[in-house]
């Protein structure tokens, strides 16, 4: 199964969700259903996150991992 997000339109919202309840739950869950943030708004609501920032940007480049070594 797969996950897909999507940011609907305030005007369609309500039609999408009905057609989406015409399936069966075993082929379509509906996971969350929020209102869209932006992400600079999402981080900030995340607790610490704006201090782990600020610490993080104090840290001398050294203390850095570059991206090749990075573990993706």
């Amino acid at each position: 199964m797969q996950t897909v997000t999507l940011k609907i339109d305030d005007n369609i919202s309500e039609k999408f969700l009905w057609l989406l309840k015409h399936f069966q739950s075993d082929e379509i869950k509906i996971l969350e259903q929020t209102e869209y943030i932006d992400d600079d708004t999402y981080l900030r609501s995340i607790e610490g996150m704006r201090e782990s920032i600020q610490k993080a940007r104090k840290e001398p480049l050294e203390k850095g991992v570059s991206l090749e070594d990075l573990d993706w």
